[in-house]
Formats: structure tokens, sequence, C-alpha cells
């Protein structure tokens, strides 16, 4: 992989990468089916990813048709690779094993190690007899939606499909590694004005976020309309804020600090909720029992700033605001759901969604089409990456640890072939263009 990363870094033409042999073994992040107990008898907060996660040589597998080689750049860290390396909440091995059954291709998933990671930049070095779109030298940022385009119900929304996966959780040789075995239809031209830390960021949380608001297949938002964002500067949300800002809507963002509402300024949010200093206690002591007074408190909050309630409000942290955002949402509003980081048992006053007619949307990672839409947003420098932290790739434990303890705003990238930060930017013009303040916000706010 050396030799793979100084031809990348030397410009190497696409045909001298084809030429250069593929190792028989490469680098990568994984967790390990022997240790996949090692966490049972500990609470969420007290497993630690830094214990789990191993960083050394995993074999190459061979590719299928239908795939390429990518030699990784860097990568970035997603609260799903918390829930590999935590094993909760359920082991990942299972689903390996599943896809193992699929086909013979597939029955190489099924290894005592999973390498995951579901985002990743780098450079396409070889590619299946059956990849007609892509060709080695190619620079590319990888979507993590894992479909069979063979299975019809692929074929609408790719959402939708019976046999959907995500790339790198449930399935192995993903991107926190230096070496990935992708298909052809995860790919996406990489943002040319972007570095590959910058670049590698992006995909997972952006795309999710765009169907989430922007597609059809979601909720559909319009301007004027008002969105309520947990965890504004979050790696789902600091995008939501992007796209309510662009759009003509009025994002309510919902921090955790005065340095994230100093953050949510300076990115042109008006209205900013720091709940830490608001106190709210949505659910008793002991975590049984919620308490509606602290809804309308939050209500009022957000009536006393805008004038009124939000039309959606944006979803993720689950179990801990599940209830107030079923109630802060206006009649006839949507609750637009993608994930349950605080738990995903989740519990609300049925009374004030079917009277007032409200709406709760699930949501789920993106299609092609939609990840391809908003990566060329990226590309346009319409919507900035919200890198704020690079670890190395044998830091990935520690990284994984920052994001499982919400110690960070933003996206945690990881550096795989790359040696520094900064590397792989092609386009310095549009880089200008867009202005270097903008891009690196997060990454400054982050230190």
């Amino acid at each position: 992989m050396d030799q793979i990363r100084d031809a990348i870094n030397g410009g190497a033409s696409g045909e001298e990468l084809a030429a250069l042999p593929i190792p028989e073994s490469y680098r990568a992040a994984h967790t390990l089916r022997s240790e996949q107990e090692m966490f049972a008898d500990l609470p969420s907060h007290e497993k630690d990813p830094r214990q789990s996660i191993h960083v050394g040589d995993v074999p190459t597998p061979e590719l299928a048709p239908d795939e390429v080689y990518v030699a990784i750049m860097a990568s970035a860290i997603n609260f799903n690779t918390v829930w590999t390396s935590i094993f909760e909440p359920v082991s990942t091995f299972g689903a390996l094993d599943r896809l193992a059954r699929q086909s013979e291709w597939a029955r190489r998933h099924a290894q005592d190690f999973h390498a995951f990671g579901s985002d990743a930049a780098g450079v396409v070095i070889r590619v299946g007899s059956a990849v007609r779109a892509w060709k080695p030298g190619d620079r590319v940022v990888v979507h993590c939606n894992y479909v069979d385009d063979q299975d019809d119900t692929a074929h609408d929304d790719a959402m939708m499909a019976a046999n959907q996966m995500i790339w790198g959780y449930e399935t192995n040789f993903g991107g926190l590694a230096d070496l990935a075995v992708v298909r052809a239809n995860q790919l996406m031209p990489k943002p040319a004005h972007l570095s590959w830390e910058e670049a590698a960021c992006n995909a997972l949380t952006n795309s999710t976020t765009y169907r989430m608001l922007l597609s059809p297949n979601s909720y559909q938002m319009k301007q004027g309309e008002a969105v309520l964002i947990w965890g504004a500067s979050g790696g789902l949300g600091g995008y939501a804020v992007q796209y309510c800002l662009n759009g003509g809507v009025t994002p309510v963002a919902v921090v955790s600090s005065p340095e994230k509402v100093d953050l949510m300024h300076q990115m042109g949010v008006e209205h900013v909720i720091d709940r830490k200093a608001a106190g709210y206690r949505f659910w008793n002591e002991d975590g049984t029992q919620q308490d509606p007074k602290e809804w309308r408190r939050l209500g009022g909050d957000i009536r006393d700033m805008i004038g009124r309630d939000v039309d959606v409000v944006f979803e993720h942290p689950g179990r801990q605001t599940f209830g107030a955002s079923v109630y802060v949402v206006k009649r006839g509003g949507a609750v637009v759901t993608c994930a349950a980081t605080s738990g995903y048992m989740l519990e609300f006053d049925n009374r004030h969604l079917w009277m007032r007619l409200k709406r709760i949307i699930g949501s789920h990672f993106a299609n092609y089409h939609e990840a391809w839409q908003a990566n060329q947003l990226i590309c346009d420098g319409k919507i900035q990456p919200i890198l704020s932290a690079v670890h190395t790739l044998e830091n990935t434990g520690e990284a994984a640890y920052q994001m499982h303890h919400n110690l960070h705003e933003g996206k945690i990238g990881v550096l795989c072939l790359a040696e520094e930060e900064g590397q792989g930017v092609d386009d310095p013009e549009m880089r200008e263009k867009v202005g270097e303040d903008k891009i690196t916000l997060f990454r400054r706010a982050g230190g």
C-alpha cells in the first residue's frame, strides 16, 4: 500500500496505478468475532471502543465483477462506528453471516474480523470486469447504500430494497482502512476543491440529511417553513442547518454549550437554544417517566423565538427527545427521524399525534440519486464539510470514543493513506472561490 500511496501522491496515471500489484493484506480498523461478548455486562456508556477496535493487517478479498478496489486516503467516524465497536444494539457479525448466505461472492464477508467504516475518499486502483462507469485513477468518494441491483425491490427507491444494507456496517471491507472493496454503484466524484479528509466526511450524514429534508421520499421542506434541529452542531445537524439556510427555511438550532451557540451564529443561524443552559428535564431521574411541562416549556421557548410552532422536527437523538419533538411540532407537522442515538425504545403521548394530525416519518440514509445530488452540492460549494477533528487510522479507537461520549462537533475525520491534513486539493481556484473560512469553519471550532 505504501507503493500505491506514493504513486497517487506522485500523480501516477490510471494505467500506472492499474499496473501496480494489489497487496495480499492491508491495514484496517477492525473488530474481532472472538471479542463480541466483551462488553456484555456493561451499560452502554462504559463500553469503550478503544478496547475493541484493533488496527492491523487483514487479508485482501478477491474482487467481484461489479466491484472496485479503492485506495482509501481518508475516512470518517459515524455513529455506526460506535455501534460496531461496542457490539450494540447487536453484534455486526450476525449481519455479516446473513449477508454471506446470499451468494458465493457474499460469502467473503463472513470473517473472524469486521473491517468497518461507512465513509471514504480515495482513488480507484482496480475495477471488476462488469464495471463500466469508473476506471483506475478516478478520484472518488463512497456512499454507503449497499444494494443488489438484480433485486426488483431496488428499482423504485433503492432504500426500499428488501436486501438493502449499509456498507462498512452490515458488510465487511469498509472504509476505515488503507483499501476498501466497493460496489461500482457506490462511487461518486470527489469534490475537487476539498482535501481528502474534508471530502471523506460528507457522504453518509450529508446524504442522510438531504433525504430527510429535501427528498419527496421523506419530508420535502419548502421556503418559509421552520425546522427544529436537534444536535445542530453535530454530524447530521450541521448539514441540516445549511440546507435550511440555503432553502429559505428558518432553522431553530438546539446545541449544548455557549461555544456551539457561537458556532451556529457564525453559520448564520439566528435562533439557537442552548439546551444545557435552559436545563430541560424531559425525563425524571431514573428515566421512567416524562414531564409534559418540560415539553410545553420548550414549545414556549420556540414560539418566543420565531412567533409560532415549527413545521418539522429533525430528529435523531431518539428516546431522550422524541416525546418533546412530537409535542412541539405544529398541528399537521412532521417529525422526521433517522436514528436513535440516546435509545431506540421511544415514548410519546399519542394524543398529540393523532388529535393534531401530526406525522412521524422514518428516513434511512439515501438512494444513489439522492446521495449523488447531495454530493453535487458539496462539489458546487453550496454545502460545506463539517469536519471538526482529524485522527490517524491508528487512533480510530479514540476517535470512536470521542463520538460515543459526544466530545466533538461536526464530523471526525480519519487519515488512512494520506499522511497529513490538507492533501488532495485538485482545484485550488474553486477552493478560493468558495472561501477557506466557510470550508474550515467546523475545523477551526474543533481546534
